[in-house]
């Protein structure tokens, strides 16, 4: 398997395509498996969250979210093919969905935005086939009936991938609790996916996402939530970085002392 090792992560150095021969073959097979779509904040958080480095060890596939996480990649001499963010899935993979038939599920977001995304979405690709979208309760998570519910809920959908869209590690955790019981062959954590897709909330332009700077648009889209991630967790990232780098180097025989 070609995978990169940094951060005390083993990113697959997967492209769309690569992701979707991987999808394909768990769908196939009638696996059940989930995907990791890792960032910036998920390498800080991973640090010191026990559970959510139980849900990276079992993960099918990880993916690299990010172009700082490329940019670094190609600092240590491993590089990976491409960012493979969940908010491009659609766009990426969109014809693949529709011509393969495959049932998607959408769960998150506030009430009726998952509808608007899955109407956007059949605008696009008339024959994207979404078997059921559900907003879940405010700490739905913590809460046994409404996740016997939801659960349910997917058991009977026959989903062939979910998409749950409630924000990280929440979704990533909430996956990596249920997946095995509602046995969909795919499951992955999307963010504010279906914010983006229904229109809700305006993504970074073209050029903002290419050259790393779609964390500055998104934190002046929600400055009130999203600061003290970027402006302050995230900027651990550098500090890392700077580890990785010299742990490379103590492996080549050299030094930055």
């Amino acid at each position: 398997m070609n995978q990169v090792n940094m951060f005390d992560v083993k990113f697959d150095n997967y492209d769309f395509m690569d992701l979707l021969d991987y999808i394909d073959k768990t769908i196939q097979e009638r696996n059940q498996s989930y995907i990791l779509t890792c960032n910036v904040d998920h390498v800080i958080k991973l640090r010191k969250d026990k559970e959510f480095q139980m849900v990276y060890s079992e993960a099918g596939a990880v993916v690299a979210d990010g172009m700082p996480l490329i940019w670094a990649s190609k600092m240590l001499g491993k590089p990976l093919k491409q960012k493979v963010s969940g908010a491009d899935l659609f766009s990426r993979l969109g014809n693949a969905f529709e011509q393969r038939k495959y049932r998607l599920f959408f769960l998150g977001s506030a009430e009726g935005v998952p509808e608007r995304a899955t109407m956007n979405l059949k605008a696009a690709y008339p024959g994207i086939n979404v078997v059921g979208c559900y907003s879940p309760s405010y700490g739905f998570e913590h809460n046994e009936e409404e996740n016997e519910r939801i659960v349910k809920m997917l058991t009977e959908s026959q989903p062939d991938i979910v998409f749950v869209g409630v924000g990280a590690p929440k979704q990533e955790k909430w996956i990596y609790r249920h997946y095995t019981s509602y046995q969909a062959p795919i499951s992955i954590g999307v963010g504010a996916t279906f914010d983006f897709l229904s229109g809700s909330v305006k993504r970074a332009p073209d050029f903002m996402q290419r050259t790393g700077l779609e964390w500055f648009w998104r934190l002046s889209q929600e400055p009130g939530r999203l600061w003290k991630r970027y402006l302050v967790d995230d900027a651990q990232f550098l500090l890392l970085l700077l580890k990785e780098l010299r742990k490379r180097d103590k492996a080549k025989g050299g030094g930055l002392e």
